[in-house]
């Protein structure tokens, strides 16, 4: 069988990319051939614009003609794999989109697979009767917040003409021990005989006395 059909093939088997790029290569010496041509028809068609009929430019010519067939041939191959290659380049991006769209989906499982896994850790009912602890002790320290900063009021049965009168008794008391350390005739120590230096004359006792009345 082998003699037939040739060994099994062991090697790597070829890529979307490995043929594109072999495509790209063979269209590049394609390239290479086409712009000889095109330099040996410019010489030709130089040539036979400066000939006279006759077998020599017939000759030319003909070699003209050929040199176009072939570059026909070579322009008409060049397209061919010109498409060639970019149908491989689709079918490439293609692939790799689809590579990129799986990797998502595989992530995004992952991802779900571990939320479940934390999320089915957590009891909601727990998480819900310790908000409502949590409620009940902000409520309890905000009422010993309210107690503590509250006003301590008159009491009522406090009579506010009495007060009046207690503060008018104490007046009085206060101008009495007044008048009795402090005589009708007797001066503040600060209007007595002792005359400042700045003064060049000490007053009367009597004006002082006036004054002083």
């Amino acid at each position: 069988m082998n003699r037939l059909f040739g060994s099994k093939n062991t090697g790597p088997k070829p890529t979307l990319t490995s043929a594109i790029s072999n495509v790209d290569t063979h269209i590049e010496s394609i390239d290479v051939k086409l712009a000889k041509l095109n330099a040996e028809l410019q010489t030709h068609q130089a040539r036979l614009s400066k000939m006279r009929d006759g077998p020599g430019k017939s000759a030319i010519k003909a070699k003209a003609l050929k040199i176009l067939q072939r570059r026909k041939m070579y322009e008409s191959q060049r397209d061919q794999l010109q498409q060639q290659s970019w149908n491989m380049e689709q079918a490439d991006m293609m692939t790799s989109n689809l590579k990129n769209v799986m990797t998502t989906v595989d992530a995004m499982k992952t991802t779900n697979k571990t939320l479940k896994q934390q999320y089915g850790k957590i009891d909601i009912d727990k998480i819900e009767r310790m908000q409502d602890e949590m409620a009940d002790l902000l409520e309890v320290g905000n009422e010993i917040q309210e107690s503590l900063g509250r006003a301590y009021d008159v009491p009522d049965e406090v009579d506010e003409a009495e007060l009046d009168a207690e503060l008018e008794a104490l007046g009085e008391e206060a101008e009495f021990e007044l008048g009795g350390t402090m005589g009708e005739s007797e001066l503040p120590s600060f209007m007595k005989d002792e005359v400042p230096t700045f003064v060049d004359e000490p007053p009367e006792a009597g004006k002082v006395k006036e004054a002083a009345g």
